[in-house]
């Protein structure tokens, strides 16, 4: 993708993009804790697959790759994304996560034809009004957040998909996105 903002690197990284517009940064990561951190309905490993799977459908290829490298941190297996993007229905995914799922693709895609009967699958899979809406709040983070990185022309993990390490997997569990921001230097 051609840079879209000259004052960024030709390959720009989320961080390169932070720290470029830095005002909202804070607010924006605590936020970020509060709707993937804080204590939930949710698993913390399910609201990340929600987070790589919204972003997957939003062809955000950056947040896809490091929203499913931090779900498989959880437990959480990376090939089931392309499963889920085949076939919510047929993925080899819990029964529960199923109708919650279907509910964050419908949002996602066509926001405006939610119906009564998309909340009810999700209660009667044994969601609570709580885990809803913690799948709504990770569903509207990252369109949000997907807009903000192909908005700026981030480039696309450069991992190029390699597996996650164990030690990494044991770090991204034990860190809050304001830790990344605070290495980062993004904020105090």
């Amino acid at each position: 993708m051609k840079n879209l903002f000259p004052s960024l690197p030709d390959t720009p990284d989320l961080g390169d993009v932070l720290k470029r517009f830095p005002a909202f940064v804070p607010d924006l990561l605590r936020l970020t804790d509060v709707v993937m951190c804080d204590a939930s309905g949710m698993h913390v490993g399910d609201r990340e697959l929600v987070a790589g799977y919204v972003s997957a459908l939003n062809a955000c290829q950056y947040c896809t790759d490091r929203h499913i490298n931090a779900a498989s941190a959880f437990g959480v297996d990376p090939a089931i994304l392309t499963a889920l993007l085949e076939d919510v229905e047929t993925a080899p995914i819990d029964a529960p996560l199923k109708p919650l799922l279907l509910y964050v693709k419908k949002l996602t895609l066509t926001p405006a034809r939610m119906t009564e009967q998309d909340a009810a699958a999700v209660y009667a899979a044994g969601w609570s009004e709580d885990a809803l809406f913690d799948a709504v709040k990770v569903c509207a983070m990252f369109s949000f957040m997907n807009r903000i990185v192909e908005g700026t022309s981030v480039s696309a993990d450069v991992s190029g998909g390699r597996p996650v390490t164990d030690a990494e997997k044991k770090a991204r569990r034990a860190r809050r996105y304001c830790d990344w921001g605070k290495a980062m230097g993004l904020m105090d």
